[in-house]
């Protein structure tokens, strides 16, 4: 059983777009709301799956009546729920998933069939999108309602939904401080590549469910890395550091949104130098000192520092950087 957000007004703790699956058994992947809504929906999904046809739903929470009023959710919002069958072609997700597993970003349109309507009546149709569309710093998920006029001036309404696949992440350098920063990375859903060609270095059991490249990065596939929305130089050795930004800064004006570099302003300065660069050949978000000015000095205080500071960046949001700190007089 598939839900989808189709429409908010007002305030609403997930947006237009997001996506929920249940199974007849009561498990379920994915959230509609911080956590009000989706006991309800349960009961809701189950009442699909037997009559097998479209509930349109809506929570409305500036009526006293209305239960997400009663949990203090905020806002209105419209839910459709929709059996997955054959009969609807199971809704496109074999060719959605092969699409987003590819690295491919896609726009997935979503029929809006009226309330109590059959579940075969909902279909999807599944528009790639060329990459030279998609902006660099801007992988978020983005939903808009299409009005098309179809035969006998019917009108059909459709929920456009931008998916493009994980953000991926690139640590150079794989130390003892580069472990949280990828598990931080991968409990955001992030695809986490971890470079280092140092054989101590870079074990696979330190890295779970993250690719780990041994390699020289001067001969990684230039694919491998023009993949990556983000990277971040950590290694500890100015040589190793020098050559991972020299290679990184070529695809910083069309493939990275950012770059940070790990260390305080005259270690930043040294490796620019050994790189041949300046901080202007570096045309993404160049943070060095990397991270935002949040406090603590383990190894998990600076991954959330950079991850924090990575995420903002990425999806837009206004920041502080960490060396605007540093020069302010105490």
């Amino acid at each position: 059983m598939f839900a989808v957000l189709t429409h908010v007004q007002g305030s609403s703790y997930r947006k237009t777009g997001a996506m929920m699956l249940f199974h007849p058994l009561g498990k379920s992947y994915g959230m509609l709301s911080g956590g009000c809504l989706e006991a309800d929906l349960r009961r809701h999904a189950q009442n699909v799956i037997q009559s097998q046809c479209v509930a349109q739903i809506e929570y409305d929470a500036s009526d006293e009546s209305d239960s997400s009023y009663q949990l203090g959710c905020g806002g209105i919002v419209n839910i459709m729920l929709v059996t997955v069958t054959q009969a609807n072609d199971y809704l496109g997700f074999a060719g959605l998933f092969s699409a987003l597993e590819q690295g491919n970003s896609i726009n997935y349109e979503l029929s809006l069939p009226k309330n109590g309507s059959p579940c075969q009546q909902v279909f999807a149709q599944l528009v790639p999108v060329p990459k030279a569309s998609i902006p660099l710093a801007s992988r978020l998920k983005t939903a808009d309602m299409l009005h098309r006029q179809g035969a006998m001036s019917h009108q059909d309404n459709r929920l456009r939904i931008h998916l493009a696949p994980p953000l991926a992440l690139g640590i150079f350098g794989a130390g003892l401080d580069a472990q949280p920063l990828a598990a931080m990375a991968q409990q955001l859903g992030w695809q986490v590549t971890v470079f280092d060609e140092r054989s101590a270095y870079g074990r696979f059991y330190d890295f779970p469910n993250a690719l780990v490249c041994k390699g020289d990065i001067e001969q990684i596939d230039t694919q491998q890395l023009k993949r990556l929305d983000a990277a971040v130089v950590m290694s500890h050795n100015l040589n190793l550091d020098a050559k991972a930004l020299s290679v990184l800064a070529t695809y910083s004006s069309q493939h990275l949104a950012y770059l940070a570099l790990l260390g305080p302003p005259q270690r930043r300065d040294r490796v620019l130098r050994l790189a041949g660069l300046t901080s202007t050949d570096i045309k993404c978000f160049f943070s060095a000192p990397a991270g935002l000015a949040l406090g603590g000095e383990l190894p998990s205080s600076v991954a959330l520092s950079i991850l924090s500071q990575c995420h903002g960046v990425l999806h837009g949001s206004a920041l502080i950087a960490l060396d605007e700190v540093m020069r302010c007089p105490e």
